[in-house]
């Protein structure tokens, strides 16, 4: 018997829990035509949504209207997701999901990063330098939320909150004294103007096709090597290579 939980107006032990093969399959349908099925596979992932809204602490703004934002992340990722990317569909709509809810918190003027997520945030960054140190390569996410001691996705999570330029100015950790901020964690060599500019990046990626886009935030913004990207989406690093080099070919277009 499932625990009723209610987010957002919704009662969680009313939503479905699809096996693989069964949301597979309610993707070939819909490819084929099968519109039906979409507001079931909407229905059938709603908890991708609630888990992301109540991973973030916003002043000033509702769970509800950060719900139905992610919906609208939701329903973008069920339109483009493709089969043949051999991947998960939550590891391809998290991203989508939350992209959607940041971009409209950016708009809405609205960002605040959790103090738990600022706190997470900063011991990985702290972990990834001593890594760097001792190893001389960059550490895998895994690595890092080992050295921590923390779940994957909840260091995911807050490396991802971190990266919009509104929270520069907020400390992400203090014991008892002076606060630290984040922009005195970010080496030298990237200036506040730079960190800025990711905004006009993610603008530009929207001019990738689905692929491109996932191999980028992957990339970029998740910290994966293109061997740990090359695994996930079952084809060869040399494939994602071309792939990525095509992309930021591309993007570069906006720059120049």
């Amino acid at each position: 018997m499932r625990t009723k939980v209610e987010l957002c107006g919704v009662d969680t032990s009313t939503l479905p829990v699809l096996k693989p093969d069964e949301m597979k399959d309610l993707f070939i349908r819909l490819q084929q035509g099968e519109w039906i099925v979409r507001e079931q596979l909407v229905f059938c992932n709603l908890r991708l949504v609630l888990s992301i809204v109540g991973r973030y602490a916003y002043r000033g703004e509702q769970a509800d209207d950060l719900f139905q934002v992610g919906c609208i992340g939701l329903l973008k990722a069920i339109d483009n997701f493709d089969l043949k990317h051999n991947v998960r569909f939550s590891t391809y709509a998290v991203p989508m999901i939350m992209g959607e809810i940041r971009r409209h918190l950016r708009d809405h003027h609205a960002l605040r990063v959790s103090r738990s997520l600022r706190d997470i945030a900063y011991k990985a960054m702290k972990a990834k330098e001593q890594f760097i140190a001792e190893h001389l390569t960059e550490p895998t996410i895994e690595q890092l939320a080992q050295a921590i001691e923390m779940k994957k996705e909840d260091v995911l999570f807050a490396l991802d909150a971190i990266q919009d330029p509104m929270s520069l100015q907020e400390p992400i950790y203090s014991d008892g004294g002076d606060a630290i901020f984040m922009i005195d964690q970010i080496k030298d060599k990237v200036t506040e103007e730079h960190w800025v500019g990711s905004i006009s990046l993610q603008e530009s990626m929207k001019k990738l096709n689905s692929r491109q886009k996932m191999i980028i935030e992957k990339r970029f913004f998740l910290g994966e090597t293109q061997t740990e990207i090359a695994q996930s989406l079952g084809i060869s690093q040399a494939q994602i290579s071309r792939l990525e080099k095509s992309a930021v070919e591309l993007m570069k277009r906006d720059f120049r």
